[in-house]
């Protein structure tokens, strides 16, 4: 008629979850109920992260006269109150059980400090019931314990049957005398003895003039349960009396008598048998033959005058789904008045917050650990976590290392400083080259420009002009098309420009070898030779650049793992290979014409070009030498920046190096710009 107390473990389990308890201290009474009680509830505890500090064994009976006893088994009792960061106790046996340990708290030196401030769950065999001397004890050590009772329910009427109740009238109830006689500290005497007798009985006496802990009103769980086995057992003989009244009368005529009955006959009929009683519950058996009623939460509120109440405060339900068995109203609980209307602590250490994680500690149990933060880009959102996790790569942890936040797109764009800036060097160094191109045409047919191969110095100008201008395809958010077309263009173009300054200082060679006395070099004078040596060098780069879009071409990416907090929306170049194939092409060209223009730098030449272009490729080879390391060490937006600096650079140089003099002397000192002054420095 009792709810298996399987049902318990899963309740207390629970209990102890709901308000975060994790280190906690078991009583239980030294028999083989209590062993079975501690063996199913350890790994229980330890399954659900709940560490026991301690399981102390109180004994079944004790004998108080019995100083050897007192003095053995008090200091054992003392010694688990002393841990203040157990809160939590959790006490299995029987009503003696928690009269033993009463007497303890009363009769024993254990200070009262130790004794507060815990909270008490007890399981459903213990009753706060006190007799004989401990009748003047009272319960306040246990204010606020929790208690899983057996489920009851108020009869109606029944309270006043309890009330009207008087010894009296039921003379042949001796079991009633003698709890009357218990309950009211009286004597009954016999009609023949004397009647002056300080602490007679009357019969007359109440017992609502009782305090709860000797007779509570309300009906208890054990009560409660009699009342539905009694219904059940009337309604079992109804139904099988019923069933044999008609059986019989159809047979014989004959009325069948309850003394055939055998008691295994009755089994059917109340495995069967479901019926609401008075209080308006279902009373039903399941597979088992076990009533599915659970257990009521209730809550000890003690007051002064050593009075208490049994407040309800939750139901524990087996037949709910798993997880969802406990039902708790934890505003109707009422706590110790050390913890000040608020849920204690029972924890081995504090929480590990969010942002953090658990590290064991060496020789303790598990719910003893200390905190470390998390490491470098992990967080953990919950508090107590064994490890932290990785935010997701588009996300990146907060500051506190408890949550992930999105990361930003990282670029380098038309609208920030950065990019503006520079495309309004590139735009400007585009102009004066125009500028400088324009110029050139206007003063074609003057000396200075026509003793330095016009077509050639047309193209490089063109050349470099472009070489601006591409780079405003490494600016704004990458996209397919400018993937594509940025390295490659820019290495074709930048080909050009060097392969035309080469072919201008091969010229020098060539006219100066062509000079002496019996050269053949004289048919190698003129614009083959230029036209041959741009040709084929921007020729051999164009198809490293095909052969690079056609099997591994570059395209738009995000690299997640390069910065903290921003994605990097980049250019993939597909083959690395290929990319530093192209720049290294371009570098021997850049130091080919570096070499052949520093041996020609003293030879006989109009205005001293090879001496300008000396000086151009040395800066030409010296921005790209450094680009290298700087460009290999940056990251993102900056790695970008640095290229497109870099052609900057390099491609002004160039211009400024090469063609700075000569428009000096076009726009400045055109005196110096005639046949004859330049025949003269030849000579």
């Amino acid at each position: 008629m009792v709810s298996n107390e399987a049902n318990l473990y899963p309740g207390i389990i629970q209990l102890l979850l709901h308000f975060e308890w994790t280190w906690v201290g078991l009583l239980a009474i030294d028999d083989h109920s209590g062993e079975h009680f501690l063996k199913i509830l350890e790994p229980l505890l330890s399954k659900n992260g709940i560490c026991l500090a301690f399981a102390e064994r109180i004994p079944p009976k004790l004998q108080w006269d019995s100083a050897y006893d007192f003095r053995n088994i008090i200091p054992n009792i003392e010694l688990v109150f002393v841990d203040a960061r157990v809160s939590t106790f959790i006490l299995y046996g029987d009503s003696r059980t928690l009269i033993i340990l009463n007497g303890y708290f009363f009769l024993g030196d254990i200070s009262c400090d130790h004794i507060f401030g815990k909270v008490w769950i007890l399981t459903a065999q213990i009753d706060f019931t006190l007799s004989g001397l401990q009748r003047f004890w009272d319960f306040h050590f246990f204010h606020g314990a929790i208690s899983f009772a057996i489920h009851s329910n108020q009869l109606p009427g029944f309270r006043a049957f309890v009330r009207d109740i008087k010894v009296n009238e039921v003379e042949e109830n001796g079991f009633l005398k003698f709890f009357w006689a218990q309950a009211f500290n009286c004597i009954f005497v016999n009609g023949n003895e004397s009647t002056e007798v300080d602490s007679a009985c009357t019969g007359e006496e109440k017992l609502e003039s009782l305090p709860n802990n000797i007779f509570e009103m309300a009906m208890s769980g054990h009560s409660y349960s009699i009342n539905n086995a009694v219904h059940a057992v009337a309604r079992a003989l109804h139904t099988l009396y019923s069933s044999r009244f008609n059986l019989g009368a159809r047979k014989s005529g004959k009325r069948s008598e309850f003394q055939d009955l055998r008691p295994w006959q009755l089994h059917p009929f109340l495995q069967s048998n479901s019926f609401n009683n008075s209080a308006g519950e279902k009373v039903s058996f399941n597979s088992y033959r076990e009533v599915e009623e659970g257990f009521d939460l209730t809550n000890l509120v003690t007051f002064p005058n050593e009075s208490h109440l049994r407040v309800k405060v939750g139901r524990l339900d087996p037949t709910a789904l798993e997880g969802k068995e406990l039902i708790l109203h934890e505003n109707l609980i009422v706590w110790q008045t050390t913890f000040k209307q608020v849920p204690p602590l029972s924890e081995c250490n504090t929480h590990c917050g969010p942002g953090s994680q658990k590290k064991k500690k060496e020789g303790e149990k598990f719910c003893c650990y200390d905190c470390n933060p998390c490491t470098e880009g992990k967080i953990s959102r919950k508090k107590d976590v064994d490890d932290c996790i990785d935010c997701p790569e588009d996300e990146y942890p907060s500051e506190e290392k408890d949550r992930c936040l999105p990361k930003s797109t990282h670029f380098l764009s038309h609208e920030e400083t950065l990019g503006v800036s520079l495309a309004s060097i590139a735009m400007s160094f585009f102009l004066v080259t125009a500028l400088v191109l324009s110029t050139f045409v206007k003063n074609k047919d003057s000396p200075i420009v026509k003793a330095n191969n016009r077509d050639i110095t047309y193209a490089l100008l063109a050349s470099l002009s472009l070489c601006f201008l591409c780079s405003l395809l490494f600016l704004g958010k990458p996209s397919k098309v400018t993937c594509l077309l940025r390295q490659s263009a820019f290495g074709i173009i930048f080909t050009v420009a060097v392969s035309c300054i080469l072919a201008k200082t091969v010229t020098v060679v060539v006219a100066f070898v062509a000079t002496k006395p019996g050269s053949n070099m004289r048919k190698w004078v003129g614009k083959r030779l230029t036209n041959s040596v741009v040709l084929s060098c921007s020729f051999i780069q164009a198809v490293i650049c095909l052969v690079w879009l056609g099997t591994s071409p570059p395209f738009p990416d995000i690299d997640t793992q390069s910065l903290t907090r921003e994605i990097i929306a980049e250019c993939n170049e597909g083959s690395v290979l290929m990319f530093y194939t192209v720049l290294g092409y371009m570098g021997l060209l850049s130091l080919i014409t570096l070499i052949v223009a520093f041996f020609a730098r003293k030879l006989p030449d109009s205005f001293n070009e090879a001496k300008f272009i000396t000086f151009s490729m040395l800066v030409f080879c010296s921005v790209w030498v450094s680009f290298l390391p700087t460009y290999l060490s940056t990251k993102g937006k900056y790695m970008v920046a640095v290229e497109i600096f870099s052609i900057l650079a390099s491609s002004a140089g160039m211009l400024g190096c090469i063609f700075f003099p000569k428009c000096y002397i076009i726009l400045l000192r055109p005196e110096m710009n005639t046949k004859g002054h330049v025949m003269r420095r030849n000579n």
